[in-house]
Formats: structure tokens, sequence, C-alpha cells
């Protein structure tokens, strides 16, 4: 059984992963592609959705704690 812990309003813990919700207009650049050869980064390929947010796996990156 899935258990879902709210941590704020947009952002919950399910199975012990944090997903980050986001609306419909303000989704990650990222978001829906698979890899961008001119910047050699991956996209957001899975996704869910949960009441009217569209939620993606958080993976907060080292710097922004610096």
């Amino acid at each position: 059984m899935n258990a879902i812990k709210f941590i704020n309003k947009s952002t919950i813990k399910l199975n012990n992963i944090t997903y980050k919700g986001y609306p419909i207009g303000e989704l990650p650049k990222r978001f829906a592609f698979i890899y961008n050869a001119d910047t050699e980064q991956e996209g957001i390929t899975e996704w869910f959705n949960y009441k009217g947010l569209t939620y993606v796996e958080h993976t907060p990156s080292f710097w922004s704690n610096v």
C-alpha cells in the first residue's frame, strides 16, 4: 500500500521519495523530453497527476544549499 505524506502545499512524500507538484503552466523546462543534445541535459520523463498538480521527483541540487 502506498502512503502519501503531505510535506507542504505542493510537496509530497510517497514511499520515501519526495515529489514536487507543479500547476500546468509552471512545469519545468526539462518536462516531457528525453534528451537535449545541445545542452547534454536529460529531461523529465516520469510524472503523475494528483489533485490538479503534476508531480515530478524532487532531486535538489548540491549547489542550491551553498
